[in-house]
């Protein structure tokens, strides 16, 4: 059994009230850097039907601007400071946890945790744990629903292994579901990354994986809902 800590509602929640770095928040509603081509594009055609007296396409038009804009939306996020704590690098519902006795990202015995982003999630990725970017690898696979088990291996994917400074490797696996067909990353091998910081995105649905060490105090359970950079997945021993 993995060993549970109390769970209740969205991920801010989680973990008898973890203590967060408010410094980190600020109130502002951004939107994703990949959005700006599509926002200015929907944006450029709403003006061309205005001015072309096509109403009915340029109210269309306008209402597919605000829904990308809402779609990249890009909020700020408090990460928790508590020593060990593993934040979700997305948000979405928590469809698996499982224990492995190895993987394919990290082989040895550990804890896969899979949270599942809908259209209306916020679908920027954020680190799990601070640490040291040690290998990134890309596989070009298929595009099944991002919520079946076998999308894990056979979907196109990208996988982040990070080192913390005690040794620990987590993983964190951007899965391409069936309409997302693009996963960014940022990250370079030997990045020194934060908990909480941006490190890409998925578009349009999709799903991250999250491998832990097999000693880790788990703090969800399947059908959880989870934030991004804020709610707590579980805490390093």
């Amino acid at each position: 059994m993995l060993d549970m800590i109390r769970h209740d509602g969205w991920g801010t929640k989680y973990c008898m009230n973890h203590k967060k770095n408010e410094s980190d928040s600020k109130p502002a509603f951004p939107i994703a850097a990949p959005g700006y081509y599509f926002v200015i594009a929907a944006g450029f055609a709403t003006v061309v039907f205005a001015l072309a007296g096509i109403f009915m396409l340029a109210a269309i038009s306008f209402a597919v601007t605000l829904f990308i804009c809402w779609f990249f939306r890009d909020p700020e996020r408090a990460a928790p400071i508590e020593e060990g704590a593993v934040v979700s690098p997305a948000d979405g519902k928590v469809i698996i946890v499982d224990r492995l006795a190895k993987s394919s990202f990290i082989n040895e015995e550990c804890i896969k945790i899979s949270i599942f982003m809908s259209v209306f999630n916020v679908h920027v990725n954020r680190i799990p744990h601070e640490g040291k970017v040690l290998n990134i690898s890309y596989f070009p696979g298929k595009f099944f629903n991002a919520s079946l088990d076998k999308a894990s291996k056979e979907n196109e994917h990208n996988a982040v292994l990070i080192e913390t400074e005690k040794g620990k490797k987590i993983c964190a696996v951007q899965i391409a579901g069936l309409i997302a067909r693009r996963i960014i990353c940022r990250l370079k091998y030997g990045d020194i990354v934060k908990r909480g910081e941006r490190f890409g995105m998925i578009c349009f649905g999709s799903r991250l994986d999250v491998y832990l060490p097999a000693d880790s105090k788990i703090c969800v359970t399947v059908g959880n809902k989870i934030k991004a950079g804020s709610g707590i997945l579980g805490y390093l021993t």
